[in-house]
């Protein structure tokens, strides 16, 4: 693939935001167009997120003339559209290393620069932390204006709106843009650019209000129509105030995101005029000015390299069905059996599987948005009435329905089936999208059961093993990526609950797996065994209800133990000590030792690279396999610890 990027004149005088200054409006545009090419060819061979970046490039053109960053704090909602803001940052020699191993992050990062004041990643918490830096402000702090961007999604949780009504309430000077590309309005530039020129030129506005009237009244009319209704839309209110402006906030729009006029004129009246929090409504197109991203249905939300001139992506080949997609097909396959099966997603159709079964049974795929609270609770509810909620949302992003996991489910013990996608390390992502700890906050909850797979034939099983529990709460952990390969059932088997199983017998060592590191765990008994050392691979399957039968076995019969989890510190090996120290079995002597993920948050890298840094590769398993049985002695039995 071409290493060789497009001519950029105009980009190439441009070092940091502050030479921004010296071009002219013309130039500004001419930049904008250049670093919208330039963003196509990084990720053309890096990968990462596409459509979200493209959309917003004018804006953050906009933002970067207008505002005196990093003083003026821009914090950028997720941040997976940040890469435009990054190559006028200082990070444009380096966009090359994005999401690799020790190089960029594919989002905000404030040990990364000072152009990212606040780290994100998650959605919709960009308002809350402009407010605070606000209030920062007022208090002292070196801080100057602060500016939110936050898209159509992200501003649906309800985060965003209890930011919103603090900010009104405290009335701080503050900006908010909504980058909305859920609609499309094109009103034409002149009449419109010239008298948002002519407010900025006239210096203070006699109330913000006006810009978003005065933009409406000098459209055509079925523009002007469109645009009221645009208005309505997004802020819900037909007559003449705005949520937003019940809130506290003045409201300015809708504008064209991707006309240079419009924002520049835009931001420049909003920055002269405003003395409380402001909202510009900007409507974008995800995907802006590259086709095969405009005309794709994720409009290249996240992809993987591509080739420029055509789009197609060049993706590794697999071996075996992705976790994801087993899942999404074989509950496809269980809901067609059962009509009492709905299925929940927090804005992650695609991500999750779901949009399998979605495609067959619309009526019974519920996608609430970026709002996991709400998903927990109102499967909480589905389950009261007697349905089977499958609530399917990543790790990392259950974490913030944990008060309601705890409240609303566990303590009345709803058969509320969680599907835990992205559990363990992901890649390129990095550690604001690791799953890392879920075992641990679910399975010290009352009613919960905790099941991890040890591979896509084991998911079936365990898919089925939800179908038939209506006793309480339970939950499956599975991981990004392919699975092992191994052959699939027809149909999945629903499990004994609390009961592993045993893969291989042994006489010196036991090496007791919890979830989808078996392939590495089995890789280490592999090698053990070429030295000498006699291996037991137990899979557990349970977090919760431990296999205390398993346990006992396997600590009578062997001189180690070794747990493996693809989890932090508090889990399933906690869990496995826990049950020893209370059954009095540590005081049998034997070598009890817990392999976790290690108690600091890993930036991005392969999955490999990952669990290399981790301590957690078929390698380290053995090694700490060896070293238990040398603190018992074994040499004795002439075993080549070597």
């Amino acid at each position: 693939m071409s290493q060789t990027f497009p001519a950029t004149p105009t980009l190439d005088r441009v070092s940091g935001p502050a030479d921004l200054k010296a071009l002219s409006d013309a130039e500004l545009k001419t930049l904008a167009d250049e670093l919208r090419r330039e963003t196509i060819h990084v990720v053309s061979q890096t990968g990462g997120h596409l459509g979200s970046s493209l959309g917003v490039v004018e804006l953050t053109v906009g933002i970067h003339a207008v505002f005196n960053t990093p003083m003026d704090k821009l914090i950028w909602d997720v941040g997976h559209q940040c890469y435009p803001h990054k190559i006028l940052t200082g990070r444009r020699d380096r966009m090359l290393t994005l999401r690799q191993a020790h190089g960029l992050s594919g989002f905000t990062k404030r040990a990364e620069s000072d152009f990212d004041p606040f780290g994100a990643a998650h959605s919709s918490t960009s308002i809350s932390a402009a407010l605070g830096f606000a209030v920062g402000r007022e208090l002292g702090a070196p801080v100057g204006d602060t500016i939110a961007v936050i898209g159509d999604g992200a501003i649906t949780a309800g985060m965003a709106y209890e930011a919103m009504n603090h900010a009104g309430h405290l009335k701080s000077r503050m900006f908010v843009i909504l980058n909305d590309n859920d609609m499309s309005i094109a009103p034409p530039v002149g009449a419109l650019q010239r008298y948002l020129n002519d407010i900025a030129a006239k210096g203070p506005l006699a109330t913000l209000k006006a810009v978003a009237e005065g933009v409406e009244s000098h459209l055509p009319g079925p523009m002007r129509e469109g645009a009221r209704r645009a208005r309505q839309m997004v802020t819900g209110m037909p007559g003449g105030g705005t949520l937003f402006e019940e809130f506290g906030f003045e409201y300015i729009g809708p504008i064209d995101g991707h006309d240079m006029g419009q924002v520049l004129a835009t931001l420049r009246a909003a920055r002269a005029r405003a003395t409380g929090p402001v909202l510009i409504h900007a409507v974008t197109v995800k995907g802006k000015g590259y086709a095969p991203a405009e005309g794709a249905d994720d409009k290249y939300h996240g992809v993987a390299k591509f080739d420029v001139a055509t789009g197609q992506q060049v993706k590794a080949k697999s071996n075996a069905p992705s976790y994801t997609a087993v899942f999404g097909d074989r509950l496809t396959q269980e809901a067609a059996r059962d009509p009492r099966i709905v299925a929940i997603t927090a804005a992650m159709p695609g991500g999750t599987g779901l949009d399998i079964m979605a495609r067959r049974f619309p009526a019974r795929v519920f996608d609430v948005g970026i709002a996991e609270q709400h998903g927990v609770t109102f499967a909480a509810g589905l389950a009261a009435s007697g349905m089977k909620p499958f609530c399917a949302i990543y790790s990392s992003f259950l974490q913030r329905g944990y008060d309601q996991i705890v409240h609303d489910v566990a303590l009345q013990n709803l058969p509320v089936r969680f599907c835990i996608d992205r559990a363990g390390l992901v890649g390129q992502d990095g550690a604001t999208h690791a799953g890392a700890f879920d075992t641990m906050f679910l399975s010290n909850l009352p009613n919960m059961t905790v099941m991890a797979c040890g591979d896509e034939a084991e998911l079936c099983d365990m898919l089925a093993t939800m179908v038939a529990h209506d006793s309480g709460p339970i939950a499956l952990r599975y991981p990004r990526g392919e699975g092992a390969g191994v052959e699939m059932p027809e149909r999945g088997r629903p499990l004994p609950l609390g009961k592993g199983r045993i893969l291989r017998e042994g006489r010196d060592l036991a090496l007791l797996s919890f979830g989808a590191h078996l392939s590495e765990v089995l890789k280490a008994a592999e090698a053990l065994e070429e030295q000498g050392i006699s291996v037991t691979v137990a899979d557990a399957r349970f977090a919760k209800p431990l296999d205390t039968a398993l346990i006992d076995r396997l600590v009578d019969d062997h001189a180690a133990l070794v747990t493996v989890e693809q989890g932090s510190t508090g889990g399933f090996g906690a869990l496995v000590l826990h049950y020893l120290a209370g059954s009095g079995q540590l005081e049998k002597g034997r070598a009890i030792r817990t392999m976790v993920l290690p108690d600091t948050f890993i930036d991005q890298a392969s999955p490999a690279q990952m669990y290399d840094w981790a301590g957690l590769t078929s390698a380290h398993i053995a090694e700490t396999a060896r070293a238990a049985l040398r603190r018992e002695g074994q040499q004795s039995r002439g075993l080549r610890l070597v």
